[in-house]
């Protein structure tokens, strides 16, 4: 299984688009892994999370092509998470997908409220919706989906996913303050391969709605004490915030002594 992170950033992205703070205007001259795109990870390269505003620029940067995705999983429909208008791009004459097979796509009722709009407007583009409910088990060919509780938005049912496929296990876990009580009871028995965990907040203490370090050392250690991840279990932590204070290399110094590698665009993880 492979792990691509093609976005690492929050919202406004890193540097932010109208931002004239220290931190981005220091991301700007440092450039590197101090830039950050809205947050997406990509499996095997068939499997995406999210569909940010930066679709189209982590297929040219990554060399992916979202005609090679049959299964989408969206988190919730915040714009940095959900960009449906890219999904207009399926038809003709904007596309020619040689492979018909059809676009599945995961999420809550507004998600599917939203890409059903667009389907009904314009069938063509092939898309099969599947209504991602918690604890639900959903299954995508070779993929079995487990959708979490998030502790994000509240005019919504926010989601996480554990995904499972040859014999390894990923949890998505962002965008997440600590994570709600159903979570935690139900990553009982699994043993996870590779965490993914919310670090927006940086140098902040918050643990509500997002994570930063202070959260996401907290949540390995609870991880590791509760038997839910091993000495071999991989922790990255993504989705940063200039808000958070914290550039690339002081993530750095502050996650890595703690076991937890800081994602940046452009990041594989193999298991």
């Amino acid at each position: 299984m492979e792990v691509h992170f093609l976005g690492t950033g929050a919202a406004e992205g890193w540097p932010g688009l109208f931002c004239e703070c220290e931190m981005c205007e220091r991301a700007r001259v440092l450039g590197g892994k101090n830039v950050r795109t809205r947050s997406s990870i990509i499996i095997d390269g068939a499997y995406k999370v999210d569909l940010p505003p930066d679709n189209y620029l982590h297929m040219l940067r990554h060399g992916f092509s979202l005609a090679e995705v049959k299964h989408l999983f969206i988190t919730h429909t915040h714009y940095d998470h959900f960009h449906p208008d890219d999904l207009l791009m399926r038809r003709k004459p904007f596309a020619h997908i040689r492979d018909r097979k059809p676009l599945h796509i995961y999420g809550n009722r507004q998600v599917l409220n939203s890409v059903m709009t667009i389907v009904k407007e314009h069938p063509e583009i092939n898309i099969v919706t599947h209504l991602a409910e918690p604890l639900k088990p959903l299954e995508a060919d070779r993929v079995k989906a487990l959708p979490l509780p998030a502790d994000h938005a509240e005019n919504q049912v926010s989601l996480l996913y554990l995904f499972e496929m040859n014999g390894k296990t990923v949890l998505h876990g962002y965008d997440s303050g600590w994570f709600p009580e159903d979570t935690w009871r139900a990553l009982k028995g699994y043993i996870i391969d590779l965490v993914i965990l919310d670090c927006t907040n940086g140098a902040l203490p918050y643990v509500k709605y997002h994570m930063g370090v202070k959260g996401v050392i907290e949540t390995r250690r609870h991880m590791l004490s509760e038997g839910i991840a091993s000495k071999d279990t991989t922790f990255v932590a993504t989705h940063f915030s200039h808000n958070g204070g914290l550039l690339h290399e002081s993530l750095v110094s502050k996650l890595s002594p703690e076991g937890i590698q800081v994602a940046f665009d452009g990041l594989t993880i193999r298991l």
